[in-house]
Parts: C-alpha cells; sequence; structure tokens
C-alpha cells in the first residue's frame, strides 16, 4: 500500500470515528468542511483553482458548500476514502505519491491535532524521508510570507532554507513537523525555534503555508 494510500485511510476511518462536526485545524473549518473540501479537489476540477487565488474563492467555497450538504456524512466519506474517479490525473500513481501524500498527511492531521491529547505519531522512515524531500523542494515557496529569514532543520543536522533573510530563525524538528509548521499550523507543530525573542514571535504568527 502506497503512503498516500496508508494516510487516506487512517483519515477517513478517524472521519468516521469523530463525526461531521468535530473541529479542525483549518480555520472556520468542520471535518464536514474538510471532507468536502478534499472531494472537490478530486472531483471538481472547474473549482479547484479558487482553493490558492483569491479572486475565485468564493465560486471555490460555494461549491464545497453544495458537496458538503448534498451528500451524507458517510456518502461524504465514502466519496474521500474512493478516491480520485479513474479519469484524474490524481489517479495515475506519480501523482497519487507527488500531491496526495502530503495533502492527506496534512488534513489527517488536521483532524487528529485538533482534539485533546493528541500526540506526534511515529512514522516509517521511508515516509519522514518522503516528507523531508517534498519539503525540501516546497519550502521557499511555503516560507515567503515569513517576516524573518528561516532554516529548517532536522534532528540529524540536514538543513534545508526558506527565506533569506537577517535576522533569522532556525526551526528543528522530525520532517512531519517541520511540514506542519511550514503549512501554516505552527502552534501544532512539535519544533524548537532559535534566534532572537523578536523573530521567533513574528515567525510562528506568521501566515506560512500554500
Amino acid at each position: 500500500m502506497t503512503h498516500a494510500r496508508t494516510e487516506r485511510t487512517a483519515l477517513c476511518d478517524l472521519l468516521e470515528q469523530v463525526g461531521p462536526d468535530a473541529p479542525t485545524l483549518c480555520a472556520g473549518w468542520t471535518t464536514a468542511d474538510l471532507a468536502a473540501h478534499l472531494v472537490l479537489r478530486e472531483r471538481r476540477f472547474d473549482a479547484v483553482p479558487g482553493i490558492g487565488f483569491a479572486p475565485l474563492a468564493p465560486y471555490t467555497a460555494k461549491v464545497q458548500r453544495r458537496i458538503r450538504d448534498r451528500h451524507s456524512w458517510p456518502e461524504l466519506v465514502g466519496l474521500v476514502r474512493q478516491g480520485p474517479p479513474v479519469w484524474s490525473p490524481y489517479r495515475l500513481p506519480a501523482a497519487d505519491a507527488l500531491v496526495n501524500t502530503l495533502e492527506l498527511f496534512i488534513h489527517h492531521e488536521d483532524v487528529r491535532r485538533a482534539r485533546d491529547g493528541w500526540e506526534p505519531r511515529e512514522l516509517p522512515e521511508a515516509l519522514q524521508d518522503l516528507l523531508w524531500r517534498r519539503l525540501r523542494t516546497m519550502a521557499p515557496f511555503m516560507l515567503r510570507k515569513a517576516p524573518v529569514g528561516v532554516v529548517l532543520r532536522r534532528p540529524d543536522g540536514a538543513r534545508t532554507g526558506g527565506r533569506k533573510a537577517e535576522p533569522y530563525v532556525v526551526v528543528t524538528g522530525e520532517p512531519q513537523e517541520l511540514l506542519l509548521f511550514a503549512f501554516g499550523r505552527q502552534a501544532h507543530a512539535r519544533v524548537t525555534c532559535s534566534g532572537d525573542e523578536r523573530s521567533v514571535e513574528l515567525l510562528r504568527s506568521a501566515p506560512l503555508g500554500v
């Protein structure tokens, strides 16, 4: 089973457990909203551009609400569990590995870490390494709005760069934690930040991510 499929299955199992009204780390979204977002992303390509392009966001939000409201909770989770339809490019193994692994991992944690008593998962080394490789590619984009320079550092000493500026902050943690930090989940990422107090404070509250 691929990492993407493993994350999809675990996420759907958790969604079934917590129900449609549970909180998530996505501001203003319940689990029903998050599930509808995943269905939209894989089945309504006409609405996908609004996910990252503000002028089209109202249309995307409208489609997402329709998906949420027109399906029962079991149907909605079932669509997420099925994954992309056969005609979707996301169905291709390369796209599944490149795009879906990160998307499903992040949203799985959005549900997990919105609950009391969460702890980081112990991920397979292969998945940690995959997340690190994706992070090295995406860090400059995800950290583009950082108000200070950023260096991301694994516990083994491996580093990758974000925004190059002075002063800078070194953020240390496992790849999954660094990824969540860079995706704007700073308050829920188990990392340590080294730098002057003001720079660390600014980075922890900055609008990071896509």
